[in-house]
Formats: structure tokens, sequence, C-alpha cells
């Protein structure tokens, strides 16, 4: 897997605007926000897309939900709600291959979404 913006964020190489990190997983605002509030939760691991992901790698994939939850309740979308959307390789809507879920909220969410 090549390097990612998200890679050196992780890193901090490159700044973001942390919403909540921990020692796996980091919680940062997304720099073209979709929605009033727009965050990106990734996992320090680099790990390109859900289909990279492996079986060991299953309490992580758990950790950067709750982190999406930890994160909505931190911004004050948890009781109004929000949503979590995780894309998967281009057709899928993934520009960073990097892993990475994108917790959308602050204002009432749209279905079908795309």
């Amino acid at each position: 897997m090549s390097d990612t913006i998200f890679g050196k964020i992780a890193r901090g190489e490159v700044p973001a605007d942390v919403v909540y990190e921990d020692d796996e997983v980091l919680v940062f605002r997304d720099l073209g926000p979709q929605a009033p509030v727009h965050l990106l939760v990734i996992p320090r691991k680099p790990i390109a897309t859900l289909n990279d992901a492996q079986p060991a790698d299953a309490q992580l994939l758990g950790k950067l939900l709750l982190a999406a939850a930890k994160a909505a309740a931190l911004t004050g979308i948890a009781d109004s709600g929000y949503r979590t959307v995780l894309n998967c390789n281009a057709a899928g809507g993934q520009e960073v291959f990097h892993l990475h879920l994108h917790v959308l909220g602050g204002r009432p969410m749209q279905w079908p979404p795309g």
C-alpha cells in the first residue's frame, strides 16, 4: 500500500483538526464537509480498504465504530442522530485508500444516500 494523506495525519506529519484519538484510532474533521459535522475515523494501522482487513483486525474495526460514537457525542450530534459511511474502492466512492469511516451529522439525512 502506498502512503496516503491519512497515513501522514495518523503519524502526525500533517496537521488535522483532531476530535478524538487513542493509540489505535484517530478522529478528525473532514476538510471538505458534506454536513455541518463531518468527521473521519481512521485506524492508525494502514489498511487500504475494507477488503484488505483481516480476521486479526476485527477488534480494531470494532474500535473504529466505538470511536465514531464517542466522537459523535463529543461534537454534540449523538442524541439528534448521525450517519456512518464506509466506502470501499473507487466505485464505492473511496478516494483515499486508507480505511476510514465518515461520520455525518448536524442535519437530517436523506435516503437513499447516493
